[in-house]
């Protein structure tokens, strides 16, 4: 089971604290020095995505010499965001390693990573109330 637990910090502001002790701060859109929601929404895309793709391209013999990304989504409506896009950024080491990522990267995409199935398949998400 994933967990986490998100708190007002004593300065008024906000953290996500996972059980392994890590934080992230959290605020609204137009704060600095904070991930808004929906960056961490993005983030989270990405990073699972990235984390899965390294290690699997590694292990088929290509290293990638340099590996980001950028996710970006427009809103739909105030309270939605339309399509989120994957831009993958690489320099490849070779050229044969650009077949081993392309496919890497879809099979990670298609089938791997959770963040971006449960997002494409429309997870319900329920509110307890104490």
């Amino acid at each position: 089971m994933a967990n986490v637990r998100v708190e007002r910090t004593d300065d008024g502001g906000f953290r996500a604290v996972n059980a392994r002790g890590a934080e992230v701060r959290m605020g609204s859109s137009d704060e600095q020095g904070v991930f808004s929601p929906v960056e961490l929404l993005l983030a989270a895309v990405g990073g699972c995505n990235i984390v899965t793709v390294e290690p699997l391209t590694a292990k088929r013999g290509h290293k990638l010499v340099r590996l980001a990304m950028e996710i970006s989504a427009e809103k739909a409506e105030s309270n939605l965001l339309g399509p989120i896009t994957v831009t993958y950024d690489v320099e490849l080491p070779s050229e044969a390693a650009d077949e081993v990522y392309r496919a890497v990267a879809q099979r990670v995409h298609d089938k791997y990573c959770t963040v971006s199935r449960t997002l494409q398949e429309g997870t319900k998400v329920e509110l307890e109330l104490p």
